[in-house]
């Protein structure tokens, strides 16, 4: 039998490396590597998006998802050509450790940045009227996301010995992949609990993860080496950052992607979140980061087109609840 272990995801204050505090950087950085050598969980406090703005923008997700379902359904995404807008509950299936598992319990809304229609998931946004002011704070928060995403990328860069601006252009093309996708979690019955989840147990597709949760939680990690589960518990105004797939892969598995889920809320409370993936320059080769391979040991893994795995995960998980990805 597998002793117990409890896992603590580690906090990170980041205000002295965006204060220019360079003793406060070395620690930050040592403290950033840790996390991502081990978890590949971590949450962010001290950052620079306003906490009026994510109070604001809390609020105008409640009051949209509030609206009655036909309210909601005249922008869903299935109007749209390149997946933007709003997804009913039951709309995506991510749990990749039980094939019985119910479809994710949620709803969300999905925005990227405005683009002609072009390439994979590239295309306009759509906005519902109501309520009032809703694109703005969206838009709004999805670029103070963004930035804070690209001064996540540049604290990752030191944390493995890499030129400050290693990622700049990845993470920072216009025409790359991000999303902004924000979730309303029902309450669960009581006897429903331990069969549905909120979002079943996966891994982040993309580079990086930045998660804003309301205080309700329900957010869990899985201990690979016991397969334990372990509640991430929220930090108001906090940042829960992970790693995904494609940086796993970039840093030949030294920085990891941990599987996680969201248990549906048993509280009676509606639980909110938004969740921000950076993932990067749809052209960008991922292959192993030259520091991230010692002396005689060879890459993990073959050279990867970001848009290819893109397209193949995006459309396995959409799939397996019965949504066409196009």
């Amino acid at each position: 039998m597998v002793a117990p272990v409890a896992v603590k995801i580690p906090i990170i204050d980041i205000s002295g490396y965006l204060a220019g505090d360079e003793q406060a950087k070395d620690r930050i950085v040592a403290e950033f590597r840790n996390a991502c050598e081990n978890q590949g969980f971590l949450q962010v406090v001290g950052h620079s998006v306003p906490a009026d703005l994510q109070s604001r923008y809390m609020t105008a997700l409640a009051e949209f998802f509030a609206l009655p379902a036909e309210e909601k359904e005249k922008v869903a995404q299935s109007k749209s050509k390149c997946h933007r807008g709003y997804e009913r509950i039951g709309g995506q299936k991510l749990d990749e450790l039980d094939e019985n598992a119910t479809a994710d319990q949620k709803e969300s809304f999905s925005v990227r940045r405005d683009r002609p229609l072009g390439r994979f998931l590239q295309g306009p946004n759509q906005w519902p009227e109501n309520p009032p002011r809703f694109k703005e704070i969206y838009t709004e928060y999805y670029d103070s996301v963004h930035e804070l995403s690209m001064k996540l990328f540049r604290l990752m860069a030191l944390s493995l010995d890499l030129d400050e601006n290693y990622f700049d252009d990845f993470g920072s093309d216009p025409d790359g992949l991000c999303l902004c996708r924000s979730h309303h979690y029902p309450p669960t019955p009581s006897d429903t609990a331990g069969r549905t989840r909120g979002v079943g147990a996966h891994t982040d597709f993309g580079a990086m993860t930045l998660l804003l949760q309301d205080i309700v939680g329900g957010l869990e990690v899985l201990h690979k080496r016991t397969g334990t589960w372990h509640a991430v518990a929220p930090v108001e105004g906090a940042y829960v950052v992970n790693i995904g797939d494609l940086m796993q892969r970039w840093t030949n598995n030294r920085y990891r992607s941990t599987m996680h889920r969201v248990i549906s809320p048993l509280s009676g409370r509606d639980r909110y979140s938004c969740a921000f993936f950076n993932d990067g320059q749809l052209d960008r080769m991922i292959e192993c980061i030259p520091t991230c391979l010692k002396p005689g040991e060879e890459p993990l893994y073959e050279p990867l087109k970001v848009e290819d795995h893109l397209i193949k995960r995006y459309r396995q998980s959409y799939g397996a609840a019965g949504t066409e990805l196009l």
